[in-house]
């Protein structure tokens, strides 16, 4: 933790709580990965259980959130223990979201598949985003459970590649879609799919912004990449309480 604390027992429900931000990254994470492989396999009945399966990632946020009140409210916390607390809210947050990008995938799966249309050229390039994205996702949960604001930096600067991966997968997609306007409605399909690819690169950029405020105090949400980095290498973290 950033400091300890005179009762054990504050201790062991913060770090409760930490693993159970961890559990539910793991949860989003292989919620993506069962999505993209259920797209490209054509998997429909695999891409039915994850849209079922959102609501797990939903209660995981909805019991976590309620613990960090409940911290609040009995502990009443403040500098850094108050800090661990908002970045936990606000990182539970982006996983949920990430998990609905999961979903979104999947939806738009069942929708390729039921048109028999789910196959396009350079299906490739959406697989290496989400092998982007993924890292992304776990350097950053690997730098919130060890504070590592050097690993929080490398996955701010990796968001670049995702867009990159994006605006490269929307180019090749606008071309298809003009050289054959039969594909337009697969194409705009994968472009959904693309996007939410990039959105969970959007997240997982927020989670490692998220630990650099916890450690440093400083909201880095609209500093740039070279700001970011100068701050976790020359700027002191604050006191802990």
């Amino acid at each position: 933790m950033v400091g300890e604390h005179t009762s054990k027992q504050f201790d062991a429900e913060l770090e409760a709580v930490r693993a159970r931000v961890l559990q539910m990254g793991g949860l989003v994470e292989s919620q993506v990965r069962l999505a993209m492989a259920a797209l490209i396999a054509g998997d429909l009945n695999q891409m039915n259980v994850i849209v079922d399966n959102d609501f797990q990632v939903n209660t995981l946020e909805m019991e976590i959130d309620e613990a960090c009140s409940r911290i609040i409210a009995r502990r009443q916390p403040a500098a850094s223990d108050l800090r661990v607390l908002l970045t936990i809210v606000k990182t539970i947050t982006d996983l949920e979201r990430i998990g609905d990008s999961a979903k979104k995938i999947a939806r738009m799966g069942i929708l390729l598949s039921e048109r028999n249309s789910l196959y396009l050229p350079r299906y490739s390039q959406l697989e290496y985003a989400t092998s982007l994205a993924l890292e992304m996702l776990r350097k950053s949960l690997d730098a919130f459970a060890r504070l590592d604001l050097n690993v929080a930096a490398q996955v701010v600067r990796q968001d670049e590649k995702v867009d990159d991966e994006f605006q490269s997968i929307m180019r090749y997609l606008i071309t298809f879609m003009m050289e054959d306007p039969r594909t337009i409605s697969t194409s705009l399909e994968l472009l959904f799919v693309a996007k939410a690819i990039e959105r969970i690169g959007d997240h997982a950029k927020n989670i490692a912004e998220y630990l650099i405020y916890l450690v440093k105090g400083r909201d880095m949400r609209h500093a740039s990449v070279e700001e970011i980095e100068r701050e976790v290498l020359d700027s002191p973290s604050p006191r802990s309480n």
